[in-house]
């Protein structure tokens, strides 16, 4: 569906471009093989003016003529639909060429090549090659969570979405309704940010808890997207980067890098176990929960329950 409708747009920007006097109705029906195979009359005129439509949200100009005859007719002026030269000078064309190579693990490489070779032939300098394999730091942002792409879209055409989600202390999964306004990649993992409308609250997401298929529901947004989405803070301040507190835990030795790359103190116990003393925030639970039995909180006595608590919550599942 979403191929024949990109097809029949494709078509009537065509012929809108293509003509140098205002075509009718009549005319652009016997003109596009979709509108000949139209049921009736009602059903091409709802089906061309939804079309219409899009390609005036899209950006072409279409312009509306009425004839002596009082007829109306609809054209596209290429002289009101001719793109400004792309000028770029090597820094910008670096800066597109290494965003181009971010995204070569993820879907989006061919689209990222495609614009790329788009740019090269509208004018970005020949002396910048983006695929140039010569420089010291090679980026790569990995995408392995199949939502990313489906939530990626949502965000860009402002389209709210429906997904099961997993919270770490949950046994199951709840449907969650969000309005998507962003996502960023931090620490290795992906995230989401956007309003949560059961909540009525702004709530950040972790695409790896996402269960199932994303899906798209109709309809505009109901709260105003931030000037500025703070999608990492947030997950900083939840994951314990914000910290306001000190925690005493015991570790495995030889496990929990990075709780000994935070800790501010480290002491060893003997029979293979270390005592860390680690500053901590908000969420701290959370991710102690992730080394499963190579750590053990010793103090406070909250932080001890609360990962005991999510500890068994995960073994309820």
């Amino acid at each position: 569906m979403a191929i024949a409708k990109a097809e029949r747009l494709m078509n009537l920007a065509l012929c809108l471009l293509g003509t140098r006097r205002p075509l009718s109705k009549r005319e652009l029906r016997g003109s596009i093989e979709a509108y000949l195979e139209a049921g009736s009359d009602d059903s091409f005129n709802r089906m061309f003016e939804r079309d219409k439509d899009d390609l005036r949200e899209l950006g072409l100009v279409i312009e509306t003529v009425e004839n002596l005859e009082g007829d109306t007719g609809y054209l596209a002026r290429r002289d009101s639909n001719r793109l400004p030269a792309v000028t770029l000078d090597a820094e910008e064309a670096a800066a597109l060429g290494l965003a181009a190579k971010v995204w070569q693990q993820a879907r989006l490489a061919g689209a990222a090549s495609g614009a790329l070779q788009k740019l090269r032939a509208a004018g970005m300098p020949e002396e910048v090659d983006p695929y140039e394999a010569h420089s010291a730091l090679e980026p790569r942002i990995p995408v392995h969570e199949a939502a990313f792409e489906p939530l990626m879209l949502a965000c860009r055409d402002r389209r709210p979405v429906v997904f099961d989600y997993r919270k770490a202390t949950a046994a199951r999964p709840e449907t969650r309704h969000v309005e998507p306004w962003a996502l960023e990649c931090w620490r290795g993992h992906w995230y989401l940010a956007g309003w949560d409308r059961d909540r009525g609250a702004e709530r950040v997401f972790r695409l790896s808890r996402i269960t199932g298929k994303v899906r798209s529901r109709a309809g505009k947004f109901t709260a105003d997207v931030p000037d500025v989405v703070t999608v990492r803070e947030t997950v900083a301040s939840w994951a314990g980067e914000i910290a306001d507190r000190s925690a005493l835990l015991k570790l495995r030795s030889g496990a929990g890098y990075p709780l000994r790359a935070k800790a501010t103190a480290i002491r060893e116990l003997g029979d293979g176990w270390d005592e860390l003393e680690i500053p901590y925030g908000h969420g701290m639970d959370a991710w102690l929960v992730e080394f499963g039995p190579d750590v053990v909180v010793l103090e406070p006595a909250e932080l001890r329950a609360d990962v005991v608590d999510r500890l068994r919550a995960v073994a309820k599942d």
